[in-house]
């Protein structure tokens, strides 16, 4: 940046900015007479991340480029073109900046210290009004970028934890196909192993009647202790060995799986020849397996099914103009789901205290389940990296419900926690939060002609959320 001579075309180029536009000829020109004159060469910095602002910059010829951190990276907002307004404005709260401008070729700006503005106020009040109403318009477009971005940061997280909890059932899919692929390619081997064992109809139903029992045991052994699933194995693959069945310890996985024991394998002994135990006995472990690996798809295959109905119960009626009655747990049990895999990732002991009595209640649910979505968001990042306990709790006072959500994290300090439902204001690092989730959240509340409100100390923090039962009747 360099200071340079200010040059006659300047009134002429204010006069092109809509803020500054129908200004007496006296107003621009104490505007020229007060500011300095400077320009940046292409590829300078006219302004960086944390540079303190005391001026309000007139860019009026040239451009330059805007982005804003965003984590450790830098997020493009666009081009900057003259005639244009940026920097510091009367009235304005601004301090420092957080992004940074390079300029994309020679620029000339004009720039007027702050300690200027009271002095303005004099000069040319209808000047100080275009710049307010600039500075409207700039915070107006800036929040309506934050509020999408807040949208984008929340699914940016919903996305990751869902991809997470797909991912678990649908590569369980994927391992039992295979496994049942294998076991399909090799039943016509075996079939023909036992069709020539000439075993008579009694005999099949005989055997038919223990699988067609054990088929409805599966999950029993898991009850058991290690120590008892170690010396059922034991004694089945002793039998099997004594018996002189090839593979022993594999069929004993399988029958221990299904709950057998020597007397079951007994009771299939009793009703065949000697030649023909170890044929049907293989058989029957090929049907146990498959019934088991069809029984694996199908819980998967439900918990996809589950993980897609409660995508449906976050984010339908999203676009619905109207309030709808509905159970309330529900959106609270989808966001839940919808944030599983940072719980489990923190380990965090998850408590539900949910009112069994709980009527429906009147509604907007895609715009509260970004209420839970932020307020249970924001728990879980307060809470340590171990011993973390989040507890949900509802229940019904008079015409009104209250949810409460308590985390044992840190707490948020007394001299904040005024602040926090104001909009912009974060504790998080640059780039890790909008500053909006818990402003949105109130206006989103207000909107259900509820209540938020917040009690906090270190160990303790609750969000307490009152609705009503039903939605006031407008007239």
């Amino acid at each position: 940046m360099k200071t340079i001579d200010k040059t006659p075309d300047l009134i002429g180029l204010l006069k092109q900015i809509d803020s500054l536009q129908g200004l007496p000829e006296s107003a621009y020109q104490w505007l020229i007479d007060k500011s300095e004159f400077v320009s940046y060469e292409t590829g300078e910095e006219v302004f960086y991340v944390g540079m303190p602002v005391d001026h309000m910059q007139i860019l009026v010829s040239g451009a330059f480029r805007v982005k804003i951190k965003h984590g450790d990276n830098f997020r493009d907002l666009g081009i900057m073109e003259a005639p244009a307004i940026t920097g510091l404005l009367p009235f304005s709260r601004m301090k420092e900046t957080r992004g940074i401008g390079t300029a994309l070729e020679p620029i000339r700006v004009l720039q007027l210290h702050r300690d200027c503005f009271t002095e303005m106020v004099n000069v040319s009040y209808p000047m100080v009004q275009g710049l307010v109403g600039a500075m409207s318009n700039r915070i107006r477009d800036f929040t309506q970028t934050q509020f999408q971005n807040e949208k984008l940061m929340s699914l940016g997280k919903l996305s990751a934890g869902l991809a997470h909890e797909l991912n678990n059932p649908a590569s369980a899919i994927v391992r039992s196909v295979e496994e049942l692929y294998a076991q399909v390619h090799h039943t016509p081997e075996q079939f023909k192993e036992v069709i020539t064992m000439k075993i008579t109809p009694a005999q099949t139903d005989a055997v038919n009647a223990v699988i067609f029992k054990k088929l409805t045991q599966l999950g029993r052994f898991d009850n058991l202790s290690l120590l008892e699933q170690e010396s059922r194995k034991d004694d089945l693959i002793d039998w099997l060995e004594d018996h002189g069945i090839d593979e022993a310890e594999n069929l004993a996985d399988t029958f221990a799986e299904f709950d057998f024991t020597e007397n079951d394998l007994e009771e299939i002994a009793s009703h065949l020849v000697a030649e023909s135990l170890g044929a049907v006995l293989r058989w029957t472990q090929r049907v146990l397996s498959m019934e088991k690996i069809v029984s694996e798809i199908k819980e998967a295959s439900a918990r996809i099914a589950g993980l897609v109905a409660s995508i449906k119960s976050y984010t339908h009626m999203d676009q619905a103009t109207n309030a709808q009655t509905m159970d309330l747990h529900e959106g609270l049990k989808s966001t839940i789901l919808m944030l599983k895999h940072k719980i489990k990732s923190k380990q965090i002991t998850l408590e539900k205290e949910l009112a069994t009595d709980l009527p429906p209640v009147e509604i907007f649910p895609g715009e509260l389940n970004q209420v839970w979505t932020n307020i249970i968001d924001n728990a879980i990042d307060a809470l340590p990296a171990s011993g973390g306990r989040l507890h949900l709790c509802t229940h019904r006072v008079h015409d009104t419900v209250i949810t409460e959500i308590t985390d044992n994290g840190h707490g948020i300090p007394e001299e904040v926690i005024t602040q926090i439902f104001d909009p912009f204001y974060t504790t998080k690092g640059v780039g890790e939060g909008t500053g909006l989730g818990l402003e949105v959240s109130r206006r989103i509340i207000e909107k259900h002609h509820g209540a938020i409100e917040v009690t906090s100390v270190p160990g303790k923090t609750t969000f307490s959320i009152c609705l009503p039962l039903k939605q006031p009747t407008t007239k």
